[in-house]
């Protein structure tokens, strides 16, 4: 299970992939969902510039409007819906000529979805993503028929260069593989996103490259399942030498790994990340329970032992490693015994960073079948209770931190000689967040800092000057 981060942004209009001598109409974008769908909305974005469409700020006066859908679990669908609800209200108004529904809520709903909300002018689903600049001209054209284009998922990875980026200059996402190969029994996925398909290697380097060369410093490698790269297509993992060939591409001063499922961890892989200047010494690994039982449960194909093993040997080899990770709290057949083996080994291992999420029953999952479901005030209560624990452990980490001196990459200005970055512990729009002063900066620049109070979950540091710099400043006087 991945964390979801489900922000409603309307995108201002960036720089197109080729010179375009005409507009053939103009579109507002929404993006929702987890960071690899952030990634097919950019290439959808890249598409769309290449063959002549125009992105504006707001949907208000565009002619049509994406919205590039999460169907993961209930309450990410809501707001889709609700986003949807949004876009349709204005075309209703006269404000746009036209809503095109993209992405996962599609593909999970199928053709239900056009049956509830009618209005939708066209549905893409996950594997349609190619075909947008054909739907939008249908949609300019004025078609109403064949309002429905679902692909299955392809032989071979897609191809995501060429995208039109929408993180900030200095840091974006690069997506190795497609789909999942487990069978976690609370999770949709699968139905939505195909099997496990990974990027061949050669094209991943390519897509870093054409990233580094856009000046990303900050590489953020996703996937559904991270640790199994390489083994549907060369038939053994690769993570640790895709990585090393990751560590040469010129530009990039942090690479960081999100999604790694606890199995294929190897020794080389460890030691890779350990070794490395690249490679941040952060983890995001989604764990969801401890106890066997429920591990069983869920089919997550690893138990508390091994969990225990590879933590205690990431702990003994990584050096300053920081582990995100996730929990579910209530489900089904969770006793009370067992969720306080999870609160006791939640304060026992002292996780960086943690998320809790509710068990959230999803139609059509083995989970669904299970016995013992749980009210939603049992949920909440145990998810509250962990996540009061870890306020407390998140709070010893960042006093921890206090005086020390640390690299941050400066993602915003807040005022003048005041901004907002992140440390090596700190995914963007997930984690915490470093309070920087002392010198005027730019937007990607990674600078050292040492670090002076906490603030709740954020620190506040100032800008250490190098020696040079002060005789530079004193030979200019």
């Amino acid at each position: 299970m991945s964390v979801i981060q489900s922000d409603l942004d309307f995108f201002p209009a960036g720089p197109s992939a080729g010179t375009i001598p005409y507009s053939k109409g103009t579109y507002a974008f929404v993006s929702l969902g987890c960071p690899k769908n952030l990634v097919d909305s950019e290439k959808m974005l890249g598409t769309l510039a290449i063959d002549g469409y125009t992105l504006v700020p707001n949907p208000e006066g565009a002619d049509f409007v994406i919205v590039n859908t999460c169907g993961f679990i209930d309450s990410a669908r809501a707001e889709s819906k609700s986003v949807i609800q949004e876009m349709l209200d204005l075309k209703r108004g006269g404000q746009t000529k036209g809503v095109i529904v993209a992405g996962c809520l599609p593909e999970r709903l199928g053709g239900t979805l056009l049956q509830e909300m009618p209005e939708i002018d066209h549905v893409v689903g996950v594997f349609g993503r190619d075909e947008i600049s054909r739907v939008a001209d249908r949609l300019i054209g004025g078609a109403r028929e064949q309002r429905e284009i679902f692909r299955p998922a392809p032989l071979k990875a897609m191809d995501d260069t060429a995208r039109l980026r929408i993180t900030p200059q200095h840091y974006s996402y690069l997506k190795i593989s497609e789909g999942c190969d487990r069978t976690c029994t609370f999770c949709a996925i699968p139905k939505m996103r195909g099997k496990h398909l990974t990027k061949p290697m050669d094209m991943v380097i390519k897509e870093a490259n054409e990233l580094a060369q856009d000046g990303v410093r900050e590489l953020i490698i996703v996937a559904q399942d991270t640790t199994y790269y390489g083994l549907d297509l060369y038939g053994e993992t690769r993570l640790a030498q895709l990585l090393k060939e990751l560590e040469k591409v010129d530009g990039l001063d942090w690479i960081r790994l999100m999604y790694l499922y606890p199995i294929f961890f190897t020794d080389e892989l460890i030691d890779t990340i350990a070794a490395s200047e690249k490679i941040l010494p952060y983890l995001d690994m989604p764990l969801q329970h401890i106890n066997d039982t429920m591990l069983k449960r869920m089919q997550r194909r690893v138990n508390k032992a091994q969990t225990i093993e590879l933590l205690d040997k990431l702990r003994d080899i990584v050096p300053n490693l920081a582990i995100r990770t996730t929990f579910i709290t209530g489900f089904p057949g969770e006793t009370d015994a067992q969720f306080e083996e999870l609160r006791d080994f939640v304060d026992e291992y002292q996780f960086e960073r943690m998320g809790v999420f509710t068990y959230s029953l999803e139609p059509g999952t083995p989970a669904e079948r299970l016995d013992g479901h749980l009210p939603d005030d049992v949920k909440n209560e145990r998810r509250d209770e962990l996540m009061a624990l870890q306020q407390e452990i998140a709070f010893g980490f960042q006093d921890s931190l206090v005086e020390e001196e640390l690299d941050v990459i400066i993602d915003e200005r807040i005022e003048e000689g005041v901004y907002r970055g992140r440390s090596y512990a700190d995914a963007p729009d997930i984690d915490a967040n470093v309070i920087v002063a002392g010198a005027e900066l730019e937007i990607g620049d990674l600078v050292p800092v040492v670090i002076v109070e906490r603030q709740d979950y954020d620190l506040v540091g100032e800008v250490l000057f190098d020696e040079d710099d002060d005789d530079e400043e004193a030979d200019d006087e």
